[in-house]
């Protein structure tokens, strides 16, 4: 890879899925790999599993680390040419992005949509100028439309866990919540179902209320479902998220009751293990009993995102002129 921003970057899924599980049993096997490199990591937004079990991986791989949180430490940015800056912007991303491929052999980014002016965040403007201008490779830490690296944890957590003979039937189930979040988690999950299903290792079905329906171009082959118990019926996995609407942008539509994941819908599925990329509101998103109970593995797919990472950045390093 030359860079890690969706799974349209990555030329073997099964291989790297392969490689993060590889990694887990030995952690260390290639800390000579990262030897007098730097990662950046630049954060716009707030992170915690991200941050931490990028910065991990990295260290596992003998890379320095850099921290530089944009939103609190750094200067405010201008991402428009032509514009005169005589106003609240202090550095053009031009310079920012520049300079910091001058410190780093690799760069992570974590920006976060604004989720008024669908077109502006679905252009990717901010991630696409950063990685055009920085001049190293980078790895998404979350951008407005995708999050990748979870994404991927997500499928070495399925493939590390399931032991049937078939493939299991995963759903990417909608979760109520109080404020309008992005699609970002839900579509990065079904764009790479959906490639997994390609290469016949699961079978994806999405479930959210009418309305809240992603993007088409992120779930080619999904099955897509407006009735909650329909979709769980015989399911292995199901992954709970809330997003907001595509349609009507950024807004919270109404939606029926009974989308909350609890130990009565469990009863519909496969006895299903249960994913959340977290944080998650208890009882609100996903029902405590769930959480605390045998069928949760949002922490052991918590724990993964450090072996995925680790897999992208051995194969970035492995690739650097």
């Amino acid at each position: 890879m030359k860079q890690f921003t969706s799974v349209h970057d990555v030329a073997d899924v099964e291989t790297l899925v392969k490689e993060a599980l590889n990694l887990k049993s030995n952690p260390y096997s290639d800390k000579q790999l990262g030897e007098n490199k730097t990662l950046g990591l630049v954060f716009l937004n707030p992170s915690l599993r991200t941050r931490l079990s990028t910065q991990k991986a990295a260290i596992n791989l003998g890379m320095s680390v850099m921290v530089m949180n944009m939103d609190k430490d750094g200067w405010a940015l201008e991402t428009q040419d032509g514009v005169v800056m005589n106003g609240t912007t202090v550095e053009h991303i031009r310079e920012a992005a520049a300079v910091m491929g001058q410190y780093c052999d690799i760069l992570g980014l974590r920006s976060f949509p604004k989720l008024k002016d669908r077109e502006e965040d679905y252009s990717e403007d901010f991630f696409n100028k950063f990685v055009s201008y920085c001049g190293v490779p980078v790895v998404s830490l979350e951008s407005a439309t995708r999050h990748p690296l979870q994404s991927l944890a997500d499928l070495v957590t399925i493939k590390e866990t399931w032991k049937g003979e078939a493939k299991p039937k995963v759903v990417l189930a909608w979760a109520p919540h109080v404020k309008a979040l992005p699609q970002a988690v839900p579509n990065s999950f079904s764009e790479w179902m959906c490639k997994a299903q390609e290469l016949g290792m699961v079978d994806f079905t999405i479930a959210q209320p009418e309305g809240f329906e992603l993007h088409e171009g992120f779930t080619p082959g999904a099955k897509i479902s407006h009735d909650i118990d329909e979709a769980l019926a015989g399911a292995d996995y199901v992954y709970v998220k809330n997003w907001s609407s595509y349609s009507s942008y950024g807004q919270v539509l109404p939606y029926p009751e009974g989308w909350m994941m609890n130990n009565e819908k469990l009863k519909l599925t496969n006895d299903a293990k249960v994913m959340h990329c977290l944080p998650v509101r208890r009882d609100l998103e996903l029902s405590a009993e769930i959480l605390d109970g045998p069928n949760s593995l949002v922490i052991h797919e918590a724990g993964n995102r450090l072996w995925a990472a680790q897999a992208v950045l051995k194969d970035l390093l492995q690739n650097l002129s």
